[in-house]
């Protein structure tokens, strides 16, 4: 009976505490979530200022920027742009860049959409074992596997050859887009497919004609993620490539500055570079961005 009355007694004062002690607790969770909030934008603000700014040095001389490194062009002279383009040879890093990066990543999510399918849709131990396989490949950096990959790619006679690069991208990239479009496609809801079944269709078609179509956003978030990634990759491409008509734009761009130790500092040649580098893919996930985001949403949604 006392238990019973202590317990009427002290559950009320517990909900007092807990009512006066809630409205502190919203507030500080809003100014905490104010201060990330602000923190986000300053950052943003910085990324978009330093990208800004490295245009504006694009177009100024090596004189101009030491003089005042802060200072605005006199002129959209492209001068720079040329240099690098030529003297730097971006034109065919341009070129090797952009059929390495289309292709492999092409070819990653076409092989890895019909992988992800299957693992996403059956579930025994072969699948799971498949599924356990691709995460772990997501542990293994490319600094680990890049003396390898050198030595079977040279017996092969595959180093210094854009083919070489292409399959080496593929295969690094098979366990995330294999582990993305997994998580999408078992986000898909499974009736469509079901009624596909009862019509008669085979899983082939129910994969080409129900699957996909519901899948393109999945699909192309995967393939935007695959396309930054390879055009910025440094390292793989800077070990497997010696000769400079198959450079590619990172590799080309260090090479441009190691030109310049013995020539002299070309500052805005070299701002000039790193525009060629960056824009492209800004431009990209500018284009793709909300798209992209929606795809990692829905892809992570179960």
């Amino acid at each position: 009976m006392s238990e019973n009355l202590d317990v009427a007694v002290v559950t009320p004062i517990r909900r007092k505490r807990n009512r006066a002690a809630s409205p502190a607790m919203a507030g500080e969770r809003t100014f905490l979530r104010g201060l990330g909030i602000t923190v986000l934008w300053i950052a943003v603000a910085v990324m978009i200022l330093m990208l800004v700014w490295m245009v504006a040095q694009s177009f100024r001389g090596t004189r101009e920027i030491l003089s005042d490194p802060w200072g605005i062009p006199a002129s959209m002279d492209f001068t720079n742009y040329v240099n690098a383009w030529t003297v730097g040879n971006f034109a065919q890093a341009t070129w090797n860049s952009f059929m390495t990066t289309v292709v492999s990543s092409v070819v990653a999510v076409v092989v890895a959409a019909p992988a992800a399918y299957y693992l996403g849709r059956v579930e025994n131990k072969l699948t799971n074992a498949l599924s356990l396989y691709f995460i772990l490949g997501l542990g293994i950096p490319a600094q680990v596997i890049l003396i390898p990959l050198f030595v079977m790619l040279n017996k092969v006679y595959l180093t210094d050859s854009l083919l070489g690069l292409n399959l080496v991208y593929i295969g690094i990239s098979m366990p995330f887009t294999v582990f993305l479009l997994t998580a999408f496609f078992r986000s898909l809801p499974i009736e469509m497919e079901e009624a596909a079944a009862l019509d008669g269709s085979n899983a082939f078609g129910t994969f080409f004609r129900i699957t996909l179509p519901l899948a393109k956003g999945g699909i192309l978030t995967a393939f935007v993620l695959q396309v930054i990634a390879h055009w910025n990759e440094t390292l793989l491409s800077l070990t497997l490539m010696q000769s400079t008509e198959n450079y590619t734009l990172p590799v080309a761009l260090i090479s441009f500055i190691q030109q310049q130790t013995y020539s002299g500092a070309d500052w805005g040649g070299l701002f000039a570079g790193l525009v060629i580098v960056v824009i492209p893919m800004l431009v990209v996930y500018l284009w793709l961005g909300r798209r992209l985001t929606e795809g990692l949403t829905l892809g992570m949604g179960k």
